[in-house]
């Protein structure tokens, strides 16, 4: 008789075991059970009168072989060029006999990266490099102080208790005050200093002026080997034609055909767990009513918070830790304008000329809008009108309540498009022809409050045999999309080999060199 396994939240990484288990095996019956009416989660794309919209920015890239042919099944890279490299007569990566975006839907691009820093009506490079544009963009006297501060932190090396502590001891204290503290507090609703390092240990790993500096002279001198790519300093990418959220639309197709099945609008609220330690059940609402599914095997993505909250029978002290652990919640705003007051200063071609940017982050003390979008340049299929209007995504950091999340769409977009005129992105609010709100909970699980003790919860949460936490929120580990797919991998491999010990799960994503280097 095949084991029932119940698949929590239809993101990446539930979407991810629930295909790896119903292609690789017979012997289970598998069950995704998500809380609202789409497909993705974070990485979903959202469908506004033929304009779309990705929650986020998400760049298809890995150096995990295992996640590039997993993309490739579903999504195969593009054996002709894309409308806008036509019309711009732009040389495109290409596929051998792969699929021709302009007459077919499922199929993968590639896209040259561009991400900047607005700054003071500036644009710097993200991450931060030192070339001639960015000192004349700084100016001589900050110039001379950013040399200064950081030279006095690479003599006093901070010990390292906060987030804070790190950027500091690799950029020098100006830099960080211009370039850090500001998105970072507007990230996280807290200071750096109230912010566990680890979190930048993830996300910029090896950067700093001294690997910039070796990444310069690198390629000045003949033969010498440059430092090892960062996630952040890539120049091209995958993305799938419609959006992220179209690759999850097509695994969900490939579950239901190999005979699993996605229930919507399904919020698991409890789990139920016997004297053995072992889930037995989970218990979720639909359209008013609670239904229980024996379950032989759970594999949750819903966040940790929430998943322990809901099983009986918790120890007061993990119960604790889940309680206080913290999240960023998120909302974009779709605003739809005929063109842009940035002018495009780059040598890179654009349909219409406008900003090459994929995403732009906002440092401007002046506004709260943390990130902006451009869906003309993830994808020339993204956007109705490409050749009259500019598609733009206002991100906000938010937190569940606050007086952002509550107030109505239209307040909100008075807000977020006065904030496009202050910055100089537009020139008039009269020129915006329609925006779209969306909303995103737990989008960022934090690091601070009761994360120190994570360890704990971990250990306590392996030691349930027939669990598996996966993905961002399952981990409450800021993950990429790659990685969070490789705990999923890791998950299922599990299950279909019997293996107990849980520890690959939980290690992906934790090596210090996890994303720079090919597995072997």
């Amino acid at each position: 008789m095949a084991k029932k396994v119940i698949v929590i939240g239809a993101g990446p990484a539930g979407l991810t075991a629930a295909y790896e288990l119903v292609t690789k095996s017979n012997d289970f019956e598998v069950i995704v059970l998500e809380e609202s009416n789409e497909l993705g989660g974070i990485s979903k794309t959202v469908n506004y009168k033929g304009n779309r919209m990705d929650m986020g920015g998400h760049r298809f890239f890995s150096k995990m072989p295992e996640v590039n042919e997993w993309w490739e099944k579903l999504l195969p890279m593009q054996g002709a060029p894309s409308y806008d490299d036509i019309k711009l007569e732009r040389v495109a990566t290409l596929s051998a006999e792969g699929p021709d975006p302009e007459k077919e839907d499922r199929v993968m691009l590639t896209r040259g990266r561009v991400s900047r820093i607005f700054f003071n009506q500036k644009f710097f490079d993200y991450p931060i490099s030192l070339k001639w544009e960015t000192f004349m963009n700084m100016g001589l006297w900050n110039d001379i102080v950013v040399v200064f501060s950081y030279l006095k932190s690479a003599i006093f090396k901070r010990e390292e208790n906060s987030l804070e502590d790190f950027y500091i001891n690799r950029f020098g204290k100006k830099l960080y005050s211009m370039f850090f503290e500001h998105y970072t507090a507007n990230l996280w609703g807290r200071h750096p200093s109230e912010i566990d390092a680890s979190w930048g240990a993830q996300r910029v790993k090896g950067l700093s002026i001294t690997a910039i500096i070796k990444d310069i002279f690198g390629k000045l001198i003949p033969g010498k080997k440059n430092r090892k790519v960062e996630t952040s300093l890539i120049e091209e990418f995958k993305y799938p034609k419609l959006g992220p959220g179209q690759l999850w639309e097509v695994a969900a197709d490939e579950v239901e055909k190999n005979g699993g099945k996605i229930l919507k609008n399904c919020k698991v609220i409890g789990l139920v767990k016997n004297e053995e330690n072992v889930i037995t059940g989970v218990t979720f609402e639909n359209d008013g009513k609670e239904f229980t599914l024996n379950a032989d095997i759970v594999i949750s993505s819903m966040p940790v918070k929430d998943l322990v909250m809901g099983m009986n029978d918790v120890p007061e002290r993990e119960l604790n830790i889940a309680k206080g652990l913290p999240y960023r919640d998120y909302i974009t705003l779709g605003v739809l304008v005929p063109r842009l007051a940035l002018k495009n200063k780059t040598k890179r071609k654009t349909i219409s000329n406008i900003i090459p940017d994929n995403w732009v982050y906002v440092h401007d003390r002046s506004v709260t809008m943390g990130r902006f979008q451009v869906y003309n340049n993830w994808s020339p299929y993204m956007v109705k009108d490409l050749e009259n209007t500019v598609w733009i995504g206002l991100e906000y950091f938010v937190t569940e309540g606050d007086n952002y999340w509550t107030m109505s769409e239209d307040d909100f977009a008075k807000i977020a498009v006065k904030e496009m005129v202050a910055i100089g992105l537009i020139e008039s609010e009269d020129i915006v022809i329609d925006y779209h709100q969306e909303k995103v909970k737990k989008a960022y699980p934090a690091y601070f409050d009761t994360y120190s003790e994570m360890d704990t919860l971990v250990e306590y949460l392996s030691n349930i045999e027939n669990l598996y936490c996966v993905g961002r929120n399952g981990q409450h580990r800021y993950n990429n999309l790659d990685h969070s797919m490789c705990t999923s991998f890791e998950a299922v491999k599990n299950i279909l080999s019997g293996e107990k010990d849980k520890s690959n799960v939980w290690s992906v994503n934790t090596e210090k060199e996890y994303h720079e280097e090919k597995k072997q």
